[in-house]
């Protein structure tokens, strides 16, 4: 007759549910601050003025603070007061944040860079543009001596972005003990079959933050910088433009007072809760059950379980130990943990598998913009608004998935498998989604009579402004009747031009007519506009396809997010969930976080068009790609790192497979000892067996799993 228990049933507020709320909040203020610092990324780089390359570097500096301290954190931290540490971390990520903001307060006004030093005629409203038949109108600060230059620089503050730099890094060092201690704190007093939930809880609310993040990023990006202390009437480009820059400062500023308020509940929460379900008045009846189910246990606690061999101790409250202790378990812990087979393959495939995502998200607004012609903000907006409640949604999928059906180790990894497989299958057929080159004169268009397109200064020149004292450095595009872009105005052959700012228009632009591919006759209308020309109509069709297909891709592979998780929890020792946790996290952040931007950026660099002029003279940040060389570069590395990611995912299975055939024979065997033991030897010599069979499974669990 088998005894059957009641758990106790447990408060609406219990301690674990209010830890759950609070880890929630701070996964919510940090996942706003980390999608702001993303979604900022194209805004900071034409601040500074630096390439794709070195925006990436001081974006990877959020994974070097990790690196400084996860180690140290997620071991000592374990055996501390696992709370207050999390709190501590929040005061250290709402420092960083503020550091980060700062150096717009330092910086003088942002100067664009322009052409249009033009010279008022007296009692005319028309004004007479460099091109002229002589050059003494050439435009000044084209060239520069090196002592003047570098006093510009020094004025400029150019070398302010180390601000942002060190900013991102002190985030990264507080957000060090968020995840580690947060869900090795979780698992330790929750029910097993309530983990997968609980993550999937935690995963949706902190996606909720890269929402709003990206969403008050776009909100940001249509603001100018130096809002309240310049007359906007008298810029002369908008949002769309390659130089603007919005008010990037402005979101740092919210999310550091985000995290101060995050950190405020963790310093009152204990260190040790009791075990979700169970009640310490009842921990005799516990005794007794254990005696009972020792040789049977329950196939639902079976599936729910891991590779591990069943620990019957009582869990009590952890004894106090010195710093000279841990530091010298210290060594042994890190020799277990690394001897586990399962737990370095999980390392190896989250370290592809997070190159790739990695590089995708930092570049993927750009991305959005280069080759489809989208706005900054717009393509941070659509990435906010449509891919991650996509990713939300498909995070609780997943953890409902995993609850409903009690999927065991090999079912969360099959599941996983299937998720990478289908976003893969969807992110190949992005490659044929593509729009044409921006038809830009001298660029990506040849003049006629001029040989095919070199990309070289050079080839913005044609007979027809070959006489005017244009620049060709700058980058100061006008949209011309004719559907075509130029540079500047003085290479479009601009002569005149009326109104001011924004409503600035361009006559008798003697270069339209000039190109390869266009009909001989002129245009009736020979002017100008300010800004790029829009991509042809069937380019924003192939955008609402492509968006289509991302949000697609993001839900499915968020599906398998959880899943993945839950094999590595599974797959360590509890007394090493902690170590385990922040060591995945310090080698993915450290080989997946770090080099993707620095290595995207200086490949996606290397298709750069047109450089933007510094405000001293020197090589700025890029303001036109090669779309098609753009999507090629960016598309073909995440298809490597994701394809090898998922050849990683089956030898993964593979091991997970082989392990468990291994656990299956020898649980089977130990039925058949107990079997014996019971009906012929009564001495216990059968237990003796049983139990050295144990400690050998023991070990072969820290060298083989």
């Amino acid at each position: 007759m088998s005894v059957e228990t009641k758990a106790p049933r447990e408060p609406c507020c219990s301690k674990l549910k209010l830890f759950l709320v609070s880890l929630s909040f701070v996964c919510f203020a940090k996942a706003f601050g980390g999608s702001y610092m993303k979604s900022s990324i194209t805004q900071i780089e034409r601040r500074f003025d630096i390439p794709s390359s070195l925006i990436g570097f001081i974006d990877g500096s959020f994974e070097m603070g990790n690196l400084l301290v996860i180690a140290f954190v997620s071991y000592f931290g374990a055996k501390l007061h696992r709370p207050r540490l999390i709190g501590i971390g929040c005061l250290i990520m709402a420092a960083g944040a503020f550091l980060t903001a700062l150096p717009h307060f330092f910086q003088g006004k942002y100067v664009y860079e322009t052409t249009l030093s033009h010279i008022l005629e007296e009692n005319t409203t028309e004004s007479i543009l460099p091109c002229l038949a002589n050059t003494s109108h050439l435009v000044i600060n084209d060239q520069a001596t090196a002592a003047s230059k570098a006093a510009c620089e020094k004025e400029a503050g150019s070398s302010m972005w180390i601000y942002v730099f060190l900013g991102n890094m002190l985030r990264g060092i507080g957000e060090t003990p968020v995840m580690p201690l947060g869900v090795s704190y979780l698992d330790d007093y929750a029910r097993k079959e309530n983990t997968a939930i609980y993550l999937a809880c935690l995963q949706t609310v902190g996606i909720l933050g890269p929402v709003f993040g990206f969403m008050f990023g776009s909100f940001c990006a249509k603001i100018y910088v130096d809002i309240g202390s310049v007359d906007l009437e008298s810029i002369s480009i908008n949002h769309k433009d390659s130089r603007w820059v919005g008010a990037w400062w402005l979101g740092f500023l919210v999310s550091g007072f985000l995290m101060l308020l995050a950190g405020i509940p963790f310093w009152f929460l204990p260190n040790t809760l009791p075990k979700q379900g169970k009640s310490p008045s009842k921990k005799k009846q516990k005794d007794d059950i254990q005696a009972k189910s020792s040789s049977d246990t329950p196939e639902e606690e079976q599936e729910q379980g891991s590779f591990l061999p069943e620990d019957n101790t009582e869990e009590d409250a952890p004894k106090p130990v010195t710093m000279a202790a841990m530091a010298k378990d210290f060594g042994p812990s890190l020799k277990r943990l690394f001897s586990n087979k399962v737990y370095l393959l999980i390392i190896l495939t989250s370290v592809v598998a997070f190159n790739g995502f990695i590089g995708m998200i930092t570049f993927k607004p750009k991305f959005m913009e280069q080759v489809y012609g989208q706005s900054p903000s717009r393509a941070i907006f659509l990435i906010g608004s449509m891919n991650l409640p996509a990713v939300a949604i498909g995070i609780i999928v997943g953890g409902y998935v995993m609850k409903r059906f009690k999927l065991s180790i090999l079912g969360a990894a099959r599941l996983s498998i299937i998720s990478s497989f289908l976003s893969f299958c969807l992110l190949l057929i992005q490659y044929f989604l593509q729009c044409d080159n921006s038809e830009v004169a001298g660029l990506t268009m040849t003049y006629k009579g001029a040989p095919e397109v070199s990309y070289q200064p050079e080839s913005l020149l044609s007979q027809c402004n070959m006489g005017c004292s244009c620049s060709l450095k700058h980058w100061d595009p006008v949209c011309a009747s004719n559907g075509m872009t130029y540079a500047t105005p003085c290479l479009a052959g601009c002569q005149t031009s009326t109104g001011v700012g924004k409503e600035m228009e361009f006559h008798n632009c003697t270069c339209m007519g000039e190109l390869k591919g266009q009909m001989l006759a002129l245009p009736t209308n020979m002017s100008a506009i300010l800004g790029q020309c829009p991509r042809k109509s069937d380019c924003d069709r192939m955008f609402k396809f492509y968006m289509a297909v991302s949000v697609l891709g993001a839900f499915v592979s968020a599906c398998g997010g959880t899943s993945g998780y839950i094999v590595l929890l599974r797959s360590i020792h509890p007394d090493l969930k902690s170590l385990a946790l922040g060591m995945q996290t310090l080698i993915v952040r450290t080989l997946g976080g770090i080099p993707p931007p620095i290595y995207f950026g200086a490949l996606i660099d290397r298709t750069c068009l047109k450089w933007g002029l510094k405000r001293c003279g020197g090589q700025g940040a890029c303001r036109l790609y090669d779309s098609h060389a753009f999507r090629i570069t960016f598309l073909g590395l995440i298809y490597g790192l994701y394809g090898l990611a998922y050849l990683l995912w089956g030898v993964l299975y593979r091991q997970l497979s082989n392990r468990q055939k291994k656990l299956v024979l020898r649980s089977q065997a130990k039925a058949t000892a107990l079997e014996a033991n019971g009906n012929n030897n009564p001495n216990g010599h059968a237990m003796v067996s049983i139990f050295k069979n144990k400690d050998d499974l023991d070990r072969d669990s820290e060298s083989t799993i």
